[in-house]
């Protein structure tokens, strides 16, 4: 009987320490969020407009699918302006070597000057695809040093922000913690958490990069078209107090 309850007591014991090592080893930054639940709205055709892209540029689908050519280096911005939320998409590239983005709080004075093609300044979470660096450095003898495709974020032109380490050598830019951003043709998932001048962006799942001190703290929500057909899907967004 003894032995019986030594031996109960063991396993327990062993139980609860492979308990806590799996707990320990979760990262605590996972938050798989897809915008279920109270306050939560998805983003369509009627909440944006149209900046400086062809009418063809974008297509909005009923079921959420968001189609753009690429063509030619535009935006469509969010009809309001935005300050506290949090914001989820899916994007894919369609062709290698994509570009694109998200900007989250986007200067209106800056949209307002784009007559042509172009892209204005503010808070931008990048969205490029993986084949973009090998075709950086082809494209003339070159290091792809300063810019990853898994996720940076950083100012543009007038907007400032304090990155979250790594950042890119110059400092104006943090680089992901993780490579978790998948190639051409597959969907990846975002997780936008913009609070009081801070951004954090999770890809797939997992934090990776943002940064604090942004200003402006609040603007229009951008989507980019940057050369190269791209998609979104499942782009909702959560006002924040």
């Amino acid at each position: 009987m003894r032995i019986r309850l030594l031996s109960l007591v063991i396993a327990a014991v062993l139980t609860a320490a492979t308990s806590l090592n799996i707990q320990a080893e979760e990262p605590v930054t996972k938050a798989f969020i897809n915008g279920e639940g109270p306050g939560w709205v998805s983003l369509g055709k009627d909440d944006f407009t149209k900046v400086n892209s062809n009418d063809d540029t974008w297509t909005f689908h009923e079921n959420g699918l968001i189609e753009c050519t690429g063509k030619p280096v535009s935006v469509t911005r969010s009809v309001k302006e935005y300050t506290n939320f949090e914001l989820v998409c899916q994007w894919r590239h369609l062709k290698n070597a994509g570009n694109s983005g998200i900007f989250v709080w986007t200067i209106p004075s800056s949209l307002e000057k784009l007559a042509g093609p172009g892209l204005p300044q503010g808070i931008e979470v990048q969205v490029l695809d993986l084949g973009y660096k090998e075709q950086y450095e082809k494209g003339g003898n070159r290091k792809a040093d300063w810019f990853t495709c898994h996720g940076d974020v950083f100012p543009v032109g007038a907007a400032k922000m304090k990155p979250f380490p790594p950042t890119a050598p110059n400092g104006t830019r943090s680089f992901p913690t993780k490579e978790l951003s998948k190639g051409t043709g597959e969907w990846n998932h975002y997780y936008v958490r913009a609070i009081n001048g801070e951004v954090r962006l999770w890809v797939n799942g997992e934090e990776v990069s943002g940064g604090t001190g942004c200003t402006p703290a609040t603007g229009f929500l951008c989507l980019e078209s940057e050369g190269s057909p791209i998609e979104f899907r499942g782009l909702k967004i959560r006002e924040l107090p």
